[in-house]
């Protein structure tokens, strides 16, 4: 394979996890954003999907941030009767972001980013010692 072509596919693997990052670091700052009044909802959770696309510049395919959703899983509650966000029963909607699935997100999306890292280096360094070999 094409050293420079491998190193593409590596960066555009690099760019789509640093948009991930950006949308996890995004939900756990989110993670007690609630509503203000009790009709208003809170913060909903993203979640980045990827798809392959083909670049005709290098003929191979790239990964790439196919779109970002939200995620359609209810909302928790607690009870604050004090808060102006809270229902007739007292309790408000908080955000359905768990931190501990963000968390190992971020550590799933750290090893991608430093694999593909780890790739360029290793295709940076065979273009090196090719460099070497032709002096």
């Amino acid at each position: 394979m094409d050293l420079l072509k491998s190193m593409k596919i590596s960066a555009s693997g690099m760019k789509a996890q640093g948009e991930r990052m950006r949308i996890i670091s995004e939900n756990l700052a989110n993670k007690d954003s609630i509503g203000a009044t009790p009709d208003q909802d809170p913060y909903r959770r993203k979640v980045v999907t990827f798809s392959n696309v083909l670049d005709k510049e290098i003929n191979a395919q790239k990964v790439v941030v196919d779109k970002v959703t939200e995620d359609k899983s209810e909302f928790g509650s607690r009870f604050d009767p004090n808060h102006p966000a809270a229902d007739a029963d007292g309790y408000v909607k908080i955000p359905n972001v768990n931190s501990l699935v963000e968390v190992m997100d971020m550590k799933e999306t750290q090893r991608s980013y430093q694999a593909n890292l780890g790739a360029i280096d290793a295709s940076k360094k065979m273009i090196m010692q090719t460099l070497e070999i032709l002096r």
